[in-house]
């Protein structure tokens, strides 16, 4: 056999996984794709009461000041677009655990039992906290936004509307709110607080793969103070009420990544122990190694 039939070969060996992993990732994303298509589905046949229960945070706010919980559509269209978007986020959270379970079959064959071990947690743990960041959205931070922003209505001892030191006659400033927009706000709120909930997660999950150290996360710790007020400025609406909480909570989350990073990092530490690889000579040494070196450094 000729060396060029060699190499065919060898090509030809190697495409095979390649084509059975690319044929078994189609099947994951068909399932996957139908899943959602069912749950979006489902939810467009009861988008009514979803928006409904999407509009308490408002309705509550709105009853507190007396006001009714009316909101308008300002186009045709605007009425099946939010029924669309409703269906859309609600089919993507029914979808999600069979997303997760079709991603985790794929990865899996290809993990060893200590790898599987460590990386399913984090598959749990991950819907879990955006569920948690929702709701503390939904539930917290969402009435005392619309608080805020419905603080700036004007009224007259009689009703009428107060601009600068005069009062306007018959003219009142009331919220008369888009459904639209309503929705589009606070799916903001509940998307962002999720997403912003997955850090300590994200943060654990490469603390355990050895990208991160709890040390090192602690030194750049005046940098993440920045980025989260960054953050916060950005995925919030201007209101710095909605902004501080934010920014408390997403810092609170780095704090505990921290210190589930440094849990991890003791557990790996004890793990090596047992098996022989670590000494704590070895470490002793390493680290009045380092302590020299910032002295050094610093004088």
């Amino acid at each position: 056999m000729s060396q060029s039939e060699n190499m065919q070969d060898e090509i030809d060996d190697s495409a095979a996984p390649l084509i059975e992993h690319l044929a078994e990732l189609r099947t994951r994303l068909i399932h996957s794709v139908a899943a959602f298509v069912v749950g979006m589905v489902l939810c467009f046949t009861v988008a009514t009461p979803l928006f409904n229960f999407l509009t308490h945070p408002l309705c509550q706010v709105l009853a507190e000041r007396g006001q009714d919980c009316d909101l308008i559509f300002i186009s045709p269209q605007e009425g099946f677009f939010v029924a669309i978007k409703i269906s859309f986020l609600g089919g993507f959270i029914l979808a999600f655990p069979y997303i997760g379970l079709q991603m985790w079959r794929f990865v899996a064959p290809g993990l060893y039992r200590n790898e599987k071990n460590a990386f399913l947690p984090f598959m749990v743990a991950s819907p879990f906290m955006f569920l948690l960041g929702a709701s503390f959205a939904f539930y917290v931070v969402t009435p005392l936004a619309y608080d805020f922003f419905l603080g700036f209505q004007q009224f007259g001892a009689d009703g009428t509307a107060v601009v600068g030191e005069e009062v306007s006659q018959g003219l009142s400033v009331v919220f008369q709110g888009s459904a639209q927009e309503y929705l589009n706000l606070t799916i903001k709120f509940i998307v962002a607080f999720g997403l912003c909930f997955q850090l300590p997660v994200l943060l654990t999950l490469m603390g355990k793969a050895g990208l991160v150290s709890s040390e090192g996360l602690g030194n750049v710790r005046k940098y993440a103070v920045v980025a989260i007020l960054v953050l916060a400025a950005l995925v919030t609406p201007p209101d710095v009420i909605t902004q501080v909480i934010l920014f408390v909570v997403v810092y609170g989350l780095y704090e505990i990544s921290i210190f589930l990073v440094r849990r991890v990092e003791k557990q790996r530490d004890a793990k090596l122990r047992e098996e022989g690889y670590f000494d704590d000579e070895e470490a002793e040494d390493l680290a009045d190694l380092e302590d020299d070196i910032d002295s050094n450094a610093k004088s």
